[in-house]
C-alpha cells in the first residue's frame, strides 16, 4: 500500500486551522480554495468537485475534536482503496497540519502525490495569514 504524507506549516493558530479542517462542507471556501471549487454535504459524506473537474464522494470516517483529526475515504477515483486523514498540531504561534493518504494501487502514487502537493499549497495559502 502506498502512502503520501504532507506536513504543512501555517501561521494560522491551531484553533483556526482546526476550525477550517473540521468545516467539512467548506473545502472550496476556507481550506483549499481553487484546488477544490465546490463541496456539497450529504449524510455521512461530502461530494467534492476539484479544480481539474474531477468529482469524488468522500465518506467521513471520523471527526475527532479532542485529537483535532479528520479521517475520510473516497469512492471511485483512481484507487481501489483510499483512506486519508488531516491532523492539526500546535507549532509555535502557528499550526502544523499532517495530511496522510494511504491507497491502492501503488501505481497511483505519482498522481496522488501531485494532487496533494497542489492541495497543500492551496491550504498553506488559505491558512498562512498573520
Amino acid at each position: 500500500m502506498a502512502t503520501v504524507v504532507k506536513r504543512i506549516e501555517v501561521r494560522a493558530s491551531v484553533e483556526a486551522a482546526w476550525d477550517a479542517i473540521r468545516d467539512i462542507g467548506a473545502l472550496h471556501t476556507r481550506l483549499v480554495p481553487g484546488f477544490v471549487i465546490d463541496t456539497k454535504l450529504e449524510p455521512g459524506a461530502r461530494i467534492v468537485t476539484f479544480g481539474n473537474g474531477a468529482i469524488l464522494r468522500e465518506p467521513i470516517v471520523t471527526l475527532d475534536e479532542a485529537e483535532r483529526r479528520l479521517v475520510w475515504t473516497a469512492d471511485a477515483g483512481r484507487t481501489r482503496h483510499y483512506n486519508a486523514s488531516a491532523q492539526v498540531f500546535a507549532n509555535g504561534a502557528g499550526a502544523l497540519i499532517v495530511w496522510t493518504a494511504d491507497f491502492l494501487p501503488d501505481e497511483a502514487k505519482p498522481a496522488i502525490e501531485a494532487a496533494m502537493t497542489a492541495g497543500a499549497a492551496a491550504m498553506r495559502a488559505a491558512l498562512d495569514y498573520s
